[in-house]
């Protein structure tokens, strides 16, 4: 997994519109302009879309917030009318902006015995056109990235509606009730419906045009940073910092050392990412730094696997567990937040411990998550300076460093960055952002995100796969790892949340 776009090799029948000859007309950097046209054209649809009585709303919605706050420090009020008051104020903020884009972002519904009720939306209409305005703008935006950078684009609308097809697939089997009970999530589906593919009737040549693993988690990636907002990180302030971002980089390190070392793992980029993914974010830090490291896409697909089902275990088990030892909500939601692999199932496990620990759990790894650029650029270092770095050769210069370095990050920093920004500047402004990125932002990520893992499992052959399991050891690595992880992690939660700040989530369940 690198930068550099390797040679394309076109057929008889292929259409290339243009060649990519500029640095910036590569798969990172189209990876940020999509996310860019997509979070930027939001933006601009959703301010001229303002409400013509936004005063008379906002003033509602200071009303709301004035009389919320005086209820919740009322030592007899009832907390059935405080979160009444609660959700009424959430609602007057959504009126505040609308998105004229909601109706074309279609999703696929929950079901129990019927699986055509996952094509109703909550008001019994067809959620088809949404998800038919999917797959247009998915269409739309990849078919001209990969123009651009010089790609074969006959075969791709075809191609790429095949996949969206298997993507809608993974998500109806994720939204079956006793599924969804487990959070067995879209991407176990997805990765599950590829693998099938490939492995058995194998994936043809003409559908590898859309198989883009890279390409769509890269720009879900842009998308996600505008949702990681710095404002967040202030309101839990040093103690989510503490758990975030001084336990990350210790089991990082420790675990990276221990599985070269101690197991002697033969491949560096596997160990790095199996490390990365445990350690840091789960899927999305394991594509960062995967990109940092030129993991191979069977190393890729392993460390994914590996973190999906110690994903649903640990889901499962972390908030029992937590209630078993009569921890506290806030500490319980720290050590979940610093440990679980993906921020779904971090929301899923949180909320069993009520609002706060699913406010303070979602936040932890909002925190955490920022760190996914920098890990990405320290590992971008250390692989061009230490482990491939050949004996006798000069150090290579920062230009390499550079080339290495996966600029889809940029992306992602530049744009939580901006929106955290945004987010700062007052009640008009929080709406407009929260419409960008609920609406429109969070819907497509999650599209490509699920189209991503799809390409991964009909990329990945078993038989590729089974020379990195050999001896169990990537296995082991993970379960070292994540012991560690939930060891310390619990440790700084409780050393924070209990001893130093006691009243540190205050700000977040008001």
């Amino acid at each position: 997994m690198s930068d550099a776009d390797p040679a394309v090799e076109t057929s008889p029948d292929e259409i290339v519109i243009c060649s990519p000859k500029s640095s910036l007309n590569t798969e990172d950097w189209w990876a940020i302009w999509l996310g860019a046209l997509i979070l930027l054209g939001s933006l601009a649809i959703v301010w001229a879309s303002r409400p013509a009585d936004l005063d008379a709303r906002t003033e509602k919605v200071v009303q709301l917030r004035t009389e919320a706050d005086a209820l919740s420090i009322k030592p007899d009020s009832d907390p059935a009318d405080v979160k009444s008051f609660r959700k009424e104020l959430d609602d007057a903020k959504k009126k505040l902006a609308v998105n004229p884009l909601k109706s074309w972002m279609g999703k696929v519904g929950g079901w129990s015995n019927d699986p055509t009720r996952a094509f109703l939306d909550k008001s019994g209409q067809s959620a088809l056109p949404g998800l038919a305005g999917i797959w247009l703008i998915s269409l739309v935006l990849f078919g001209i990235g990969r123009a651009c950078m010089g790609k074969p684009v006959a075969t791709f609308p075809l191609a790429f509606t095949v996949v969206f097809l298997l993507a809608v697939a993974a998500q109806l089997l994720a939204g079956q009730n006793v599924v969804k009970h487990y959070n067995l999530e879209y991407a176990l589906w997805a990765l599950v419906v590829g693998l099938l593919i490939s492995n058995t009737v194998g994936t043809p040549a003409w559908l590898q045009s859309a198989v883009q693993t890279e390409f769509y988690i890269k720009t879900g990636l842009v998308l996600l940073g505008a949702e990681v907002l710095f404002n967040r990180l202030l309101e839990l302030g040093l103690p989510g910092v503490f758990v975030a971002w001084v336990v990350t980089p210790i089991v990082l390190i420790s675990t990276y050392i221990f599985g070269q070392k101690i197991l002697k793992i033969e491949s560096r980029s596997l160990n790095m990412v199996i490390c990365a993914d445990m350690s840091v974010c789960g899927v999305s830090a394991a594509i960062a730094t995967g990109a940092a490291c030129k993991a191979k896409k069977e190393e890729l697909s392993l460390a994914i696997g590996l973190s999906l089902t110690f994903t649903v275990i640990m889901m499962i088990v972390m908030p029992a567990a937590i209630q078993a030892m009569g921890m506290s909500p806030v500490l319980g939601g720290a050590w979940i937040g610093g440990t679980i692999d993906s921020t779904g199932a971090v929301a899923a496990a949180g909320g069993m411990l009520g609002e706060t620990g699913l406010a303070v759990a979602a936040t932890v790894k909002m925190i955490q998550n920022i760190l996914i650029g920098v890990v990405a650029f320290c590992v971008a270092i250390y692989w061009v300076t230490w482990v491939e770095k050949t004996p006798g050769a000069p150090t290579p210069g920062v230009m390499e460093i550079w080339r290495r370095f996966p600029k889809f990050v940029i992306g992602f920093v530049v744009a939580s960055i901006a929106f955290s920004w945004l987010q700062s500047q007052g009640l008009e402004s929080q709406a407009i952002t929260a419409a960008v990125t609920t609406d429109v932002g969070g819907v497509l990520r999650g599209w490509f995100f699920c189209l991503a893992f799809v390409s991964i499992g009909l990329e990945t052959n078993f038989r590729e796969l089974a020379k990195y399991l050999v001896g169990g050891k990537p296995l082991i690595l993970y379960v070292c790892g994540q012991t560690l992880n939930l060891a310390l992690t619990l440790f700084m939660a409780w050393l924070m949340f209990e001893k130093v700040f006691p009243n540190a989530a205050s700000a977040l369940s008001r």
